[in-house]
C-alpha cells in the first residue's frame, strides 16, 4: 500500500498530513495573509521508532539451591540416586521461572508505558497545548469560529397560534405554518419565499431556459460546487437584536393592543450567528440531493479536499453536507480545509475580508431605506395606532418584518409574520434586492473585485493548474499547494456566505443580473431577486460536460461533423443560467443555456482586467450614490 494511502486509513479524523505554514504569521504582521508560499517540509510519514533506553538491567539476585534428599540427613546412601534427575529438572525450571519474573520486573522499570487510546490521532494535543494537525485542516477545537451563541429552544406545540374559525389546520412544511397574509390570493407564492437572503431553502423558480437531461453519449465529467451556509440566528450588527433592546428598555411603560398585543409580554430572545435546527436540515438535504445527483464522479480510493471558513455556520455547514453526502463515515471520504475567516484574511470564499473599499460604498443600503420608508409607510402608521409607551419608526416597522424569518427558521413561529400585507411582504422582498445590488453586486464599483478570487479559482481548477497571486484575494499560501488546493478531483465542494456568492456571479459577467433596479417603484418579476440567488442553503454546481460530438443549440441530435466537445452548464438552486443571455459568445440560442468550454474560458480570461482589483480595492475610488454604477466596477 503506497505510503500516502497508509496515512489516510490511520486518521479516524479524516485528517491528511501536507506541509505545514506559518499561517498565523501573516496576519500577527498585520500583512495579508498567503502572499508567501510555506517553506516546511514534510517529514516522514512513519516517524522515528521508539527505543528503550541505555540502562543496563540490574543483577539477578542469588537464588537459593533447594535441598536435594541426595543429602538429607538419615538417608540411606544410594536413596536418592534414582530420582536425582527429575529433581535436577524441576530444580531448573524453577530457576527459569523466577529469573524470568525478575526480568519482567526490571524491563516493567525501564519501557514506556502502554499507548493510551487515540495516541495516534492527528488531532491529539502534542505536549504544546496545539493539535497535532496543520491549521488549515483543523476544525476541533475550532478557530476564529466568530460569534456563537445559542438562543431560547423552540417550542412548536405550544407556542404556535392556529387560526379558528374559517381557517383550517395546515401541518407545518415544516415550518412555514397556516398565517393568515391580509391580500394573499390562491395563486400567489408563500410569504416564506420573499424573504431574500432570510428565505428558508426553496429551489429558483427558473432563470429563463428549460431544463434538460443529458443526451445519449454525453457524460458528466466535473462538478465544483458553491454553497451558502444554512438557516441562522442574525448577526450581531443585526437591527433585530436593537429592536429587542429597544421593546426591553420600554417595560413598564409600553402598552400593544390589537394584533401586536402579544408585544406585552414578548421578549427577543435569538442567538447569534450559528445554524438553526433548519439550517442543519437544509445542509444535510443538500448533501443527500447532490450524492443521488452526481456520486459516481467520487472515487472510492481518495479523499477529496472540501473547503470552507472558520466561522462556526459555515464549519457546521461543510460537515452536515458531507454527512449526507457519504454518510457520517464521511471523515474517510473527505477532509474539510477551514479558511481564516478574519478582517485583511485572504479568502475567496469571503472576498469581502481584504477588499477594504467594498466596506465603504454602501449605495445598496441607502437605496433599500429609502424604498422602506415609502413601502412600508403605511405599515408604520397602522402599528403605531396599536402600542402606546413607545416611539415607533419606519426603522422599527422594518425591524419587526425582519423578525418574522428570524423566529420562523428559530421558532417554527413568529407572531410578527401575520402583521403584514402580502403587499407588504413583496416589497420586504425588493428592499433586500436593492440593497444587494448596490452592496454586492453590478451596481457596487467593488462588486467584481470582491468575487474575483473564486472565479479564478474555478477557472485553475477547470485549467488544471494551482494559483500564485493572481491581482485578487485568493490565499497563495493554500492555492499554490496541490495539498490544499487539489487538481485531481472529479467533485469539488466549497462553501461561502451569501453576498459573496453574489459578487462572484458579477464577477464571473453574469449580465442577466445587472440590471438597474430603483428604489422608488417595484417593478415586478426582475431577475437579480436575491431570494431566488442566495437563500439559506444556496448553491451553485458549475458542471463540465463531454459530449462525442457537438450538440446542436436546439438539441434535436448531435451535429454530423466536429469532435469531441465539452461544455459547460451552470445550475443555480437547481434552475439553469443561460449563459448564452450573459455572454454572448455561448450563442444566445442555445435553449438548454450550455456554453463550449473553450468559448466560456476565453470570456473569462477578460474577467480579471474587467474586476481592476487592486483599483477597486484599494485604489482612490470615490463614494458613489446608488445608480452610479452598472458594471460592478470602478468609473
Amino acid at each position: 500500500m503506497p505510503a500516502a494511502e497508509k496515512t489516510r486509513q490511520n486518521h479516524p479524523r479524516g485528517y491528511r498530513l501536507v506541509p505545514e505554514g506559518d499561517l498565523d504569521h501573516d496576519l500577527v504582521q498585520g500583512r495579508p495573509l498567503g502572499v508567501h508560499r510555506s517553506t516546511h517540509q514534510r517529514t516522514g510519514d512513519a516517524g522515528d521508532a521508539k527505543r528503550l533506553p541505555d540502562k543496563p538491567l540490574p543483577d539477578l539476585p542469588s537464588i537459593p539451591m533447594p535441598m536435594s534428599p541426595d543429602f538429607s540427613p538419615g538417608l540411606a546412601p544410594g536413596l536418592g540416586s534414582r530420582r536425582r534427575p527429575l529433581i535436577v529438572f524441576l530444580c531448573a525450571l524453577a530457576g527459569c521461572l523466577l529469573a524470568g519474573a525478575v526480568l519482567e520486573l526490571a524491563w516493567q522499570g525501564t519501557r514506556p508505558p502502554p499507548p493510551t487510546p487515540f495516541e495516534d490521532c492527528p488531532c491529539r494535543d502534542n505536549g504544546s497545548g496545539k493539535p497535532d494537525v496543520p491549521q488549515y485542516f483543523q476544525t476541533t477545537p475550532p478557530m476564529w469560529a466568530g460569534p456563537t451563541a445559542t438562543g431560547k429552544a423552540p417550542f412548536v406545540a405550544q407556542t404556535a397560534v392556529l387560526p379558528t374559525g374559517t381557517y383550517s389546520y395546515v401541518p407545518n412544511h415544516p415550518l412555514q405554518t397556516s398565517v393568515p397574509i391580509e391580500g394573499m390570493g390562491s395563486h400567489n407564492e408563500s410569504i416564506f419565499k420573499l424573504m431574500g437572503y432570510l428565505t428558508p431553502y426553496e429551489p429558483a423558480p427558473g432563470f429563463g431556459v428549460d431544463e434538460y437531461s443529458l443526451p445519449e453519449g454525453a457524460e458528466l465529467i466535473q462538478v465544483q460546487m458553491l454553497s451558502r451556509h444554512g438557516s441562522r440566528y442574525p448577526t450581531l450588527d443585526s437591527g433585530v437584536a436593537g429592536f429587542g433592546e429597544k421593546i426591553k428598555n420600554a417595560s413598564g411603560k409600553l402598552t400593544a393592543k390589537g394584533d401586536l398585543e402579544f408585544l406585552n409580554h414578548w421578549s427577543y430572545e435569538l442567538g447569534h450567528e450559528i445554524l438553526v435546527p433548519k439550517g442543519r436540515s437544509e445542509l444535510f438535504e443538500s448533501g443527500i440531493l447532490h450524492s443521488y445527483m452526481y456520486s459516481q464522479l467520487y472515487d472510492p480510493n481518495t479523499k477529496i479536499i472540501v473547503r470552507t471558513t472558520t466561522q462556526d455556520r459555515m464549519l457546521k455547514s461543510a460537515e452536515y453536507f458531507l454527512a449526507g453526502f457519504f454518510g457520517l463515515e464521511w471523515t474517510n471520504n473527505a477532509t474539510i480545509e477551514v479558511i481564516i475567516e478574519q478582517n485583511h484574511a485572504n479568502n475567496s470564499l469571503a472576498g469581502y475580508l481584504n477588499c477594504p473599499n467594498s466596506w465603504k460604498q454602501n449605495g445598496g443600503s441607502e437605496a433599500s431605506q429609502e424604498w422602506q420608508a415609502n413601502y412600508l409607510k403605511n405599515a408604520t402608521t397602522r402599528l403605531q395606532g396599536m402600542i402606546e409607551g413607545l416611539d415607533w419608526t419606519v426603522e422599527d416597522t422594518y425591524s419587526a418584518q425582519t423578525l418574522c424569518p428570524y423566529e420562523t427558521v428559530a421558532y417554527g413561529y413568529s407572531s410578527w409574520c401575520n402583521l403584514f400585507t402580502y403587499e407588504e411582504w413583496i416589497g420586504f422582498s425588493y428592499s433586500i434586492d436593492l440593497a444587494f445590488a448596490g452592496n454586492n453586486a453590478f451596481q457596487n464599483p467593488t462588486g467584481r473585485a470582491v468575487g474575483l478570487g473564486y472565479q479564478q479559482e474555478v477557472i485553475a481548477r477547470i485549467k488544471n493548474h494551482t494559483l500564485e497571486y493572481s491581482h485578487s484575494q485568493i490565499n497563495v499560501t493554500l492555492d499554490n499547494n496541490e495539498e490544499t488546493f487539489p487538481l485531481n478531483q472529479s467533485l469539488y465542494f466549497d462553501f461561502s456566505h451569501d453576498t459573496n456568492i453574489a459578487s462572484i456571479l458579477t464577477a464571473f459577467g453574469f449580465k442577466q443580473f445587472a440590471g438597474l433596479l430603483k428604489p422608488d417603484a417595484y417593478p415586478g418579476p426582475h431577475d437579480f431577486t436575491v431570494s431566488h440567488i442566495t437563500p439559506f442553503g444556496a448553491r451553485l454546481d458549475i458542471e463540465i460536460i463531454r459530449t462525442p460530438k457537438p450538440f446542436a443549440a436546439d438539441r434535436s441530435r448531435y451535429l454530423d461533423e466536429g469532435r469531441e466537445t465539452k461544455y459547460i452548464h451552470f445550475v443555480l438552486n437547481q434552475r439553469t443560467l443561460p449563459l448564452g443571455v450573459s455572454f454572448p459568445e455561448c450563442d444566445s440560442k442555445r435553449v438548454d443555456g450550455w456554453c463550449e468550454l473553450e468559448t466560456f474560458l476565453e470570456v473569462q480570461e477578460a474577467m480579471p482586467a474587467l474586476a481592476d482589483f487592486d483599483h477597486a480595492c484599494f485604489g482612490e475610488v470615490d463614494v458613489l450614490p446608488y445608480g452610479s454604477v452598472n458594471d460592478g466596477r470602478p468609473i
